[in-house]
Order: structure tokens, then sequence, then C-alpha cells
């Protein structure tokens, strides 16, 4: 007798790593570290967006519907493509023209890239040596920017005609730089000693 869907259970899909090590470690310790009692006074990661600026699409539109595939594959959801608001005739921009497209990531979608992000996409780069400590806007918030998109698995290097950067940005609950730098710490961000 064939099994039914009814017989046939999935698998409950596990939550993401960072997330069990933000509930289970990181909040004790953060808890701990800036002396507070309640769990929701630790500060915790908001949401990240993920930015291209593809000034290039201009002469060649293929470039865009490339570029926000690959961004689409990077961040697990379909990107924004974003258009010019206003004409600027120096950089010949007409207002209308798509210029860039962007992903916001919250929840589950944003823990699972984070993990991607630390674990696979970073050791990846060439000679790196960390990300720069330094690159808080004063508010919580860390922005960082990627050079090139085949730092990531899912994107296949013989299916790229050309590479394109990516802008990174952070955004977490608290408003003190110090206490956003701990808690990305905490997740495992790779942060550059600029001591030495």
């Amino acid at each position: 007798m064939a099994a039914t869907a009814e017989d046939v259970k999935e698998a409950p899909v596990p939550p993401p790593r960072l997330l069990e090590r933000y509930k289970a470690e990181i909040v004790a310790a953060l808890k701990q570290k800036f002396g507070r009692d309640n769990p929701h006074a630790v500060p915790k990661l908001m949401k990240i967006s993920l930015n291209m600026g593809v000034g290039k699409a201009l002469q060649d539109k293929e470039r865009m519907k490339q570029s926000a595939e690959q961004l689409g594959l990077i961040a697990g959801q379909k990107p924004q493509v974003m258009k010019a608001k206003v004409a600027v005739s120096g950089f010949r921009l007409r207002e209308g023209n798509e210029i860039g497209c962007r992903v916001t990531l919250r929840g589950k979608r944003m823990y699972e890239f984070l993990d991607r992000l630390i674990n696979v996409a970073l050791p990846r780069i060439r000679d790196f040596r960390g990300v720069n400590p330094k690159s808080f806007d004063g508010n919580g918030n860390y922005s960082m920017g990627l050079t090139e998109q085949l730092v990531f698995p899912e994107i296949d290097p013989d299916k790229v005609t050309f590479t394109q950067g990516m802008d990174i940005t952070f955004v977490t609950s608290t408003r003190n730089d110090d206490e956003a730098r701990e808690l990305l710490r905490a997740f495992g961000m790779p942060f550059r000693d600029d001591s030495k």
C-alpha cells in the first residue's frame, strides 16, 4: 500500500543556529556585561539591509537584471529595483532610470544570512584580516561593503560576466555603538584588531 500525503509528515525546519545561540548564550552574556536585569533591554539585531548600486545599468539593461537575480540568490528573497528620484545631468541620469536594487532581511532569513556571511563568505575573501571595527554610524548601526558577489557560495562563478559589489547594513535595537559592537562580536563578526 502506497503512503498517502497524510502519512508522510515533513520534518520541521530547525531554527537558525545564530538565533538559537542568541537566545541560549548571547542574551545572558550581554545581560551580565551591561548589568541589565531585563532580557528585553539587551541589544538585538533588528534587520540587515543589502544594497547593490548598479550605475552601469544605464548603458546595459542586462546588468541590472543579472544583479537583481544574484542579490535574490544571496538574500533568499526577491530584491526591490530602485529607480532614480531626480535627474542628474552630470551622471547622464534621468528620473525613473533603474540604478540599483536592495533587500531588507528580518527574522529567520536575517539570521541565516548572517550565519552564511560570517562563516562562509567573509573567510572566502582573499587576504581577509577582519572587518573595520570603526564603521558604526553613532546610532548602533554597522555598515560594511563587499567588492564582489563571488564570495557567496550561491553564486556560480562560471555564470558571472561581471563582478558587482554591495553594501550591507546591520540595524540593531541599541543606540550605542559599543553595545552594537559587542552584539555583533558575540555573533562571531570578525572585527579587525587595529590596536597593533
